[in-house]
């Protein structure tokens, strides 16, 4: 996958996160570029999900630890731990949030 395919995928991934988090209880922030999206929950926790364009994967930082998402067979799967982004997302946001949300 090239950049400009990269980009175009992961503004899919942050338009999705964006669209299941408005109705949720979490603050969202964007940095100046739009790579980065943070999140803080009413408990004070924070989820970081950023864009790392060299490696072609979206990062995502919490309390719990770090997670690598690449594109796989259409879907983005952490090299570490086999893990599905938007499952893991899901997750950390309830843990923030308390609430139950399908990314």
């Amino acid at each position: 996958m090239n950049e400009s395919e990269f980009k175009e995928l992961a503004d899919a991934v942050f338009d999705r996160i964006e669209a299941a988090l408005d109705a949720g209880d979490a603050d969202i922030e964007y940095d100046s570029n739009g790579s980065v999206l943070e999140m803080e929950f009413t408990d004070g926790s924070k989820v970081i999900v950023n864009r790392h364009v060299p490696n072609r994967e979206i990062w995502l930082a919490a309390k719990s630890g770090g997670f690598h998402y690449a594109m796989q067979d259409g879907r983005w799967f952490s090299q570490r731990d086999g893990s599905e982004l938007f499952a893991r997302l899901g997750e950390l946001v309830q843990m923030g949030s308390g609430k139950k949300l399908d990314i």
